[in-house]
Parts: structure tokens; sequence; C-alpha cells
């Protein structure tokens, strides 16, 4: 039977409990441990899926289809292996499940209670990846803060776990905050003996606490943590702030984490950590050998979690190519015939983000023009893709009434329409093409270039799709669907013949992307925007290049 990690953390929200938890199993499973993450959020929607970006981030869409919370993606980059419904559990999803049975007649008359109901629901499936046989180790992180009303049910749980568990099969790892008080020129430890002391209330005691924090913490401070919240210092950890949250398996490397935990787990015979691919990784991250601007148009940039799996993957393609991407937010709606090309000057690639709804639609139509007319290094995923359809409709095919019907249902030209199979469903949540579907490519495309074979899966989003009756006549014009689904003929890929790279998908490609396997449109992508980079410097002077051979 596999061993439990509870992560929970205080004082404050974003201290980065998901890049802790995730930090820990990489450097489990880089000692050959094979490691899980889970994610339970105490918000009472069932899943993110219906959720404004601006209240929760992006929703991470997993292999089997569940929209899922964003720190999923941390648990897949950093891991390289798949999650799955089973690893994101909202307080909303327990109290559905709880109150069908109570329906179907499950609890023979008694009265349904938080203890032992809901506890129990929550307990089940803390297990459930636990015992199917496939992980010696299995993560859970809790959502929000030690206090907060939500979370008591979690904590409870995990109370009665520790109780029926045997000692070394769970460890709780509490995450806090050592806060820098300027003034006074000093770290400040009440707020996270406070903490401590609100969890330990709840009879959850931390083995391990986890200290975030702006400066060093000295062997005096950590004496007086480990002595004030009762753990050994040596479980005393610091986590300090770090450029990238790549480095933080290092620094937890460093600290002993790992080795607590094992230490903790009585887990014998395990091998050092193997990070080389990831160090090397590190070193290309932080060194690189050029630079180049990318436009990031989307309708939601001012919450960068909005767009958090693409800009990871950003990260990932720029390592691989050595090269540094700075992304240029720019927002969608204040984006014009007037000023496009003001607003995008300097930039060596566009990239038009996923979203839905109308506003903003016509300033990434007005962008991907832009970008199609000028050889800008473009890619489009998912509503950006079809916003290219739509571009070219009208501007190239002269279809000028094009558009979709997601935005204007009564236009005379919907080259974006709505999926046949979702023109009968009414509710919002879990209902739209979701999860992996597979991909047929068309040889000598510049897909087929990009992924190196003819049939690829990736993971979906959407409700619309491109309208194939429009299909030849963009063919004709130079607009190739590269890629389609197998089984329904739906397009998932379209590129111009005549660019140096324009390629718009349908699916969403930055949720498969990994530190190890970093997704190969991006990788190619950022490559082309050093291309027309380097380019540009040599139209600028024209001897520099002679000049440095």
């Amino acid at each position: 039977m596999a061993k439990y990690i509870f992560v929970t953390g205080g004082v404050t929200s974003s201290l980065g409990k998901g890049i802790i938890a995730a930090s820990l199993a990489k450097l489990l499973q880089a000692r050959g441990l094979r490691v899980t993450i889970q994610k339970f959020d105490p918000y009472i929607n069932v899943d993110p899926g219906t959720l404004n970006p601006y209240e929760h981030g992006e929703c991470f869409v997993t292999e089997d289809g569940a929209e899922t919370d964003l720190d999923l993606g941390h648990y897949e980059r950093f891991l390289n292996i798949f999650t799955s419904q089973a690893n994101n559990v909202t307080t909303g999803r327990i109290y559905q499940t709880v109150i069908n049975k109570e329906r179907e007649g499950a609890y023979l008359g008694k009265t349904v209670q938080v203890v032992p109901h809901i506890t129990d629901e929550i307990k089940r499936r803390m297990q459930l990846l636990g015992q199917t046989g496939e992980y010696d180790i299995v993560i859970t992180e809790i959502g929000g803060t030690v206090g907060d009303i939500e979370s008591l049910p979690f904590v409870e749980a995990v109370r009665q776990l520790q109780w029926e568990l045997p000692e070394e099969d769970s460890v709780v790892v509490h995450l806090t905050l050592i806060p820098y008080l300027k003034a006074a020129k000093e770290l400040k430890t009440k707020p996270t003996q406070h903490s401590v002391r609100m969890l330990s209330q709840e009879g959850v005691h931390p083995d391990i606490i986890v200290c975030r924090t702006e400066k060093t913490l000295s062997p005096e401070l950590r004496r007086k943590i480990a002595l004030f919240c009762n753990v050994k210092q040596e479980a005393v950890i610091e986590a300090a702030d770090a450029p990238t949250i790549y480095e933080v398996p290092v620094l937890m490397m460093r600290e002993g984490l790992d080795k607590i935990v094992l230490k903790k787990m009585n887990i014998t015979g395990y091998k050092e950590p193997e990070l080389s691919k990831w160090k090397e990784f590190l070193d290309k991250l932080k060194y690189p050998k050029g630079k180049v601007a990318i436009g990031l148009i989307g309708k939601y940039i001012e919450l960068q979690d909005a767009y958090k799996s693409i800009l990871e993957s950003f990260i990932h393609a720029g390592a691989i190519n050595e090269c540094q991407v700075q992304i240029v937010n720019v927002h969608s709606e204040f984006i014009t015939d007037d000023n496009v090309s003001e607003k995008l000057a300097g930039l060596d690639g566009l990239l038009v983000a996923p979203g839905f709804g109308h506003r903003g639609v016509e300033g990434k139509i007005v962008a991907v023009k832009f970008a199609r007319e000028n050889g800008l290094p473009f890619f489009g995923i998912c509503l950006g893709m079809q916003m290219a359809a739509i571009e070219f409709a009208r501007n190239v095919l002269g279809l000028k009434d094009a558009h979709s019907t997601e935005m204007n249902p009564e236009t005379k030209e919907p080259v974006i329409d709505l999926m046949e199979e979702q023109k009968k469903v009414t509710a919002k949540g879990g209902t739209m093409r979701l999860g992996s579907y597979p991909c047929e490519i068309k040889a000598g495309s510049l897909a087929e270039r990009i992924y190196g074979t003819t049939t690829i899966s990736e993971r979906h989003r959407h409700r619309w799709e491109f309208n194939n009756k429009y299909l030849e006549q963009f063919e004709n014009a130079g607009m190739i669907a590269s890629g389609k689904n197998p089984g329904t003929g739906l397009v998932e890929i379209i590129e111009l013949s005549r660019h140096p790279f324009f390629i718009g998908v349908q699916y969403h490609p930055e949720l498969k992307s990994t530190v190890e396997n970093p997704q190969p449109i991006f990788v190619h992508f950022v490559k082309a925007a050093k291309a027309y980079a380097e380019k540009k410097i040599e139209v600028k002077n024209p001897l520099l290049q002679s000049e440095m051979i």
C-alpha cells in the first residue's frame, strides 16, 4: 500500500503549496519512487470549468477530459506523467457524491452529517490513487489556508487518516510564511507560530514546516520555530524566493526535504536523486544565448495565471532553443486597424491565445491579419486558430460577413460553427469537447515537420469548430487543413503554405508541455521567431553577419 504526504498552507494564500508539493514529488521520483500528486480544493464548484479565468486562473484539462485546477499542470510539468480526474477533488464533488448516495438510500435512513459522511468520502478519495498499486507515495495538497471555514472538513479528514494509518505511513508538511519587516529589519516567526497552533487545534500536527521567506533563515530562527512549533530543527525547511519555479526542487534537495520525508516514513534503500536532465534544463534557462520577443494577444492578460500553461511552455521551448523568450502582453480589446503596427512593433512572433465570448475578438482578427501580411511568425490556439480562419475568410476569400456563430449567431458566413453534438447541450459544466483526441497530419506539411509523425494525440476544450463547408475554398486559396480528426473530419490544424511560419490548432498543445518533453509546436515557433529576429538584425546591418563570421 502507498504512503501519504499531506501538504497544508498557513498565514496567506499563494505561497506555492503546489510548487512545494511538485518539487518534493520530483525529488522522490528522482530517487526511484513512484509518486503522484492530487489537489483537494475547498470551493463548492464541482470543478473550475465554469469559473472565469480572473477568478481562478486557467482551467487545466487532463487526458481523460477532466477540467481541473491549474496546479495539476505543475504536477505534470514537474513529474512528466499524466494526471486524471482522480487527481483533483472539490468540496462540490464531495457533497454531490454524498447527496446522490443519500437520494439512493445508501445511508439507510441515517442523518447525513459532515462527520462522518463528508469526511469519509474525502478519505475515500484521498486513498483512491494509493490503492491502485501504481504508486509508492501519494502527495495530497489541501487548497486554501488553515483557518478557512471551507477547509475544515479536509483538515478533519487528514486528522482521521493520521489516526487510522500506521505512524510511518503519513507525513504532514505545513507551508507557512516568515515575513520580513523592513522597518525592523528582521524576520518574524509569530505568524508561523499562530498558523501551526491553529492547525494543531484542529488535531493535525505538522511533521515538517516549510518556510517561505525573502531572507535566509539563521540557525537561531530555525531553532526558535522548531521550539515553538514542536518539530525537530532539521524539519524546519527554508523556501527562499527563487528566480524560477524550476529551481525549487534543487533548493529543496539542498535543504534535505526529501531525506527528512524518507526518514519519517521509514523508507530505506533508496538511491541518490538523478537530476542531470533537470539541471541541464536549468543551465540553458539561466544562460540563454539569444532573446526573442513574443506577443501574447489575449483578453485576460491582467492575470498571469490565466495563461499559465502557455507561459510555462514558452519557458520549456526557450530553454531547448537556448533562447530567452520575452512575453509581451497585448490586450486584444485595444487593438485596431489604426494602432496595430504600433502595438505589435518589435515583436518576433505572435501567439493569439484561447478564450471565450465576443469581447476582444476583432482585435485578435486585426492582429492575425498583421502577422499574415508581414511574414511575422504566427501561432493560434483554439480561439486563436478560429480567429485566423475568420481573418483569412474576410480578407483573402472576400467573405466580409465571415464570423463564428459563438459571437454572431446570425452571420451569413459561419466559417466557425457550433459542433453538431453540442447543439443540444444546455448544461455548462463538463459538457465541452474535452480531453485527448487523435489527429492525422498531412504528409509534407509544416505540422508533420514539427511533430515528425503523421499521427498525434492532443487535448481539447471547445464547443465550436471549423465549418468544413468552407474547406475547399480555404485550401484553394492557400490555407490548408494539415491536421484532422480521423473519425469526424474535424479540422485540428490549419497552416499557410506561403508564409515563414503560420499555424493554428484547435486543441491546446500547451497542456502537454513538460520540462523533459517540451511541446513541439512551441519549440518550432520559438525557433522561427529566432530566425525572424536574426533576419531583422541582418536587414538593419547587412555587414554585421560577415563581421561576426
